[in-house]
């Protein structure tokens, strides 16, 4: 069985597995990708906030105590609206039951859009960074994470199991759905080349400030194997844009 978007997080062992696996020290959402968000997550004084995929509501709740004035989280599992729900419960922030795809943007609404780590299970991702144009003020910033394409590519390093220590790209610039295996599922992603990224943001009328590809750093590992195993290939790629800006 396959999963498409964010169903695969409504089977409570893949949720737990999952939870677990993400609150690693060293993982890379931990120890990559987190600091270069937060790096561009400044000056948020005042600044309404959507995040799209926000899962478990955790980083919406670190927003608001640095400042954001409201916050507003997209999820398609409800398992994981649940945990979000719980864990903003009292701050300023509200909580959808949507997918990307299907929640109502509202114009020119935010100051920020941030997406972490889930852009990848969306098929027509041109319309979603339309939609997302359409939300923010001008001038305001799209921040978002995905797995880097040279990990999206192909999936046949992981036929041996979860860890690996060599990586296979292949049909690198075959654009489309991938399964991956992954915690115990077969979980359908969507592979674009750091091009089509480009392509997209500039073509929804974005102007692009920076991008990331995750170069690990030492002081953000605890296990100085890890940081070796991570330096051979990237993992993470983040984008910083902002709308009609040049």
């Amino acid at each position: 069985m396959e999963y498409r978007g964010s169903l695969a997080y409504e089977e409570q062992d893949f949720l737990e597995s999952y939870l677990k696996r993400r609150s690693r020290p060293d993982s890379p959402n931990n120890a990559i990708e987190g600091p270069i968000i937060n790096g561009f997550m400044n000056d948020l004084k005042d600044a309404h906030i959507l995040d799209l995929g926000c899962g478990d509501g955790r980083y919406g709740k670190e927003l608001l105590k640095k400042g954001a004035k409201a916050y507003t989280g997209v999820e398609g599992s409800a398992a994981m609206v649940n945990l979000a729900k719980t864990n903003l419960y009292g701050t300023r922030a509200e909580v959808f039951h949507r997918s990307m795809e299907k929640f109502e943007y509202p114009e020119m609404a935010y100051e920020i859009v941030i997406s972490r780590m889930a852009l990848h299970y969306i098929e027509d991702l041109d319309e979603v960074f339309k939609s997302i144009a359409k939300t923010l003020k001008e001038g305001a910033r799209f921040i978002f994470s995905v797995q880097h394409p040279v990990t999206t590519a192909s999936f046949k390093s992981k036929s041996g199991g979860e860890r690996r220590n060599d990586w296979v790209v292949d049909n690198y610039f075959e654009q489309g759905a991938r399964n991956e295996p992954w915690i115990g599922k077969n979980v359908v992603k969507y592979h674009r080349t750091i091009e089509n990224y480009f392509s997209s943001l500039i073509s929804a009328g974005f102007h692009i400030h920076s991008l990331k590809e995750g170069q690990p750093e030492k002081a953000n590992f605890t296990d100085p194997g890890e940081f070796e195993r991570r330096k051979r290939i990237p993992v993470i790629l983040v984008f910083s844009c902002s709308k009609g800006e040049s």
